[in-house]
């Protein structure tokens, strides 16, 4: 692989991974347009999101570490916001241990990846429409149904090209909780989603990670989290002013392009 395609992805990863638009079928779409697919290829788009996810730890290290004093305390917001946390990420959990194989087996279908897209911009334009006023302004005002409900949607983002981001904000936002919330959740909820998967991801791939390019690998984390610290920021002020659609929009023009251009080879 040429430090090009792993500037590429690396970018592609930050700039995807926290914005409704999936960065998993981006990576997928990028890999088959840069002949970057195959053996390795998988675990190194999963860990890369590491790199994105530390982003998000960096950020917000200052509410995590509040958020650590407060279960020290037993603080009721602090223990809200940890309880919401871990109901929204234990569905994910479960499901993907059950269903690992299946899931792995459509991160090498671009064609889902393409409909996915399509599919997804066209339920957050729906969403977006048709939303509940919203009733909850924090993550630790969630109620647990609330948090829950959003895990069990997250869980669909385990088909490449749905997002785990746009899943778990567009579950929040039909849920009540309003747009600035919903964002900063969805951030919060990918820290152990992905470091579970990235884990995952290692764990199954042991026997081969002595052929494992980290090189590679540990370019394209840097890059993912040099991009993704610029787009968290960007991110919640665009959805502040002017909602989803335009991720909606980004999202069927992509993936009908992506599914001209699949089905035309």
């Amino acid at each position: 692989m040429t430090l090009l395609t792993i500037m590429i992805l690396g970018v592609v990863e930050g700039l995807t991974e926290f914005i409704p638009v999936s960065s998993t079928g981006h990576l997928i779409l990028a890999g088959q347009l840069l002949g970057f697919k195959g053996a390795g290829s998988a675990t190194f788009d999963i860990v890369i999101q590491l790199g994105a996810i530390l982003a998000v730890v960096v950020l917000y290290f200052r509410r995590f570490t509040a958020v650590g004093a407060g279960l020290l305390r037993r603080d009721p917001g602090a223990i809200a916001f940890t309880r919401n946390i871990f109901a929204g990420f234990l569905p994910a959990l479960i499901v993907g241990a059950i269903a690992y194989k299946a899931i792995k087996a459509m991160l090498e279908a671009p064609l889902i990846v393409a409909v996915a897209l399509i599919a997804g911009g066209v339920a957050i334009l729906v969403i977006e429409r048709f939303v509940k006023a919203a009733t909850v302004h924090s993550v630790e005002a969630m109620p647990l149904k609330t948090a829950l409900g959003v895990g069990v949607v997250q869980c669909l983002s385990m088909i490449p090209g749905v997002s785990r981001s746009g899943a778990t904000i567009m579950g929040a936002l039909s849920l009540g909780v309003e747009r600035k919330t919903a964002a900063e959740y969805s951030f919060f909820l990918a820290v152990p989603v992905m470091v579970a998967a990235s884990a995952k991801e290692l764990w199954e791939a042991r026997h081969a990670l002595g052929g494992t390019d980290w090189t590679s690998i540990g370019i394209g984390f840097v890059v993912s989290f040099v991009v993704a610290m610029a787009v968290i920021k960007a991110f919640v002020a665009i959805v502040s002013r002017h909602g989803f659609a335009p991720f909606a929009w980004y999202r069927i023009v992509v993936g009908a392009v992506a599914l001209i251009w699949l089905l035309s080879r």
